[in-house]
């Protein structure tokens, strides 16, 4: 839900028009546990500390971590939940991410985002791009992952 009142504009979301840089975001929580981790980790990134407590003591995570892109995900998913209320969807024209510590079965995750820019497309008036500046953090408040992302926003009306 977005800390200052919410979603306006088309299709009931935020247009280029609404934002300015310092719009802050907050999204609800996604509680996290072990059987989700090895459950994504099975799928998608089969790796002994993704999959198995016992065997991850044994390495740099010293137990059980989610996959990176298993936090990513859960970001995604609570981004498109109210986090990050854009008109048209979330639409990616590229980004950056980083894990600067492992998300753990029991971690509570929940997403504060920042807009960072706001440029208004040059050559498509009825669209232009933002650059947001989203980090996880578990329940004590720790970042598990940054993402600075540019995204294509609508605009409410051409060269608005």
């Amino acid at each position: 839900m977005a800390q200052d009142g919410g979603a306006s504009g088309m299709q009931g979301g935020l247009t280029l028009d609404d934002l300015a840089v310092g719009r802050r975001f907050e999204s609800g929580t996604h509680a996290l546990d072990a059987d989700q981790i090895v459950a994504f980790a099975s799928q998608f990134d089969p790796q002994r500390f993704h999959l198995d407590d016992a065997a991850a003591r044994d390495t740099l995570f010293g137990g059980l971590a989610a996959s990176g892109w298993h936090t990513a995900a859960i970001t995604m998913r609570l981004l498109v939940g109210g986090g990050a209320p854009f008109a048209g969807g979330l639409i990616g024209a590229g980004g950056e991410i980083a894990w600067p510590r492992p998300t753990r079965p029991g971690d509570v995750l929940q997403v504060f985002s920042e807009v960072m820019a706001v440029t208004p497309s040059r050559s498509k008036p009825h669209r232009g791009s933002v650059t947001l500046r989203s980090e996880t953090r578990n329940q004590r408040g720790e970042v598990v992952q940054t993402l600075v992302t540019r995204l294509i926003v609508p605009r409410r009306t051409a060269g608005a």
